[in-house]
């Protein structure tokens, strides 16, 4: 893949700005990314000011049930293109980052404020910077599920050092 052209490069910057600011986080905001390019799948979550890969929107996939915390930031290239993809039914805390060639396994959170630098498997809470396991989940963080079924369904990972 190439350099964008000055007109997609502008078109992209305003759609990501827009969709930055605009109100309807299932809604307006995602409608904005899909015209970006970025892959967006049903019922999603995307929080105000979040930041989805600038320049290259196409290299970015979410899945199903995903939420992006507001303030998120999601790169999908360095020099290398290499993309990124947020699984079905997870969910990124706010002021998380996730770096280029990471994939968010299913139903696995990112706390607020981690960076992600490695791939998470499926049901995993990452937590810090750079994130690390610290959790399993045996239920996704859907709106559906409370925050006390959630802290019930965790187990600790225990990591000795």
């Amino acid at each position: 893949m190439g350099y964008e052209s000055a007109l997609t490069g502008m078109k992209n910057r305003a759609l990501q700005l827009a969709a930055r600011v605009a109100p309807g986080a299932t809604t307006l905001r995602v409608l904005l990314h899909r015209w970006r390019g970025v892959k967006v799948g049903k019922r999603v979550w995307i929080g105000y000011d979040a930041v989805i890969e600038t320049s290259r929107p196409q290299l970015v996939t979410i899945g199903d049930d995903a939420v992006i915390g507001m303030r998120a930031t999601l790169i999908a290239h360095f020099k290398e293109v290499r993309g990124l993809t947020i699984g079905p039914r997870s969910s990124i805390g706010p002021g998380a980052i996730i770096m280029p060639g990471v994939t968010i396994g299913e139903g696995a959170v990112v706390t607020a404020g981690s960076v992600v630098t490695r791939s998470v498997p499926p049901l995993t809470v990452v937590q810090g910077n750079p994130a690390r396991a610290v959790a399993r989940n045996d239920v996704a963080l859907l709106p559906n599920v409370t925050l006390k079924q959630f802290i019930a369904s965790l187990r600790p990972i225990r990591t000795h050092r």
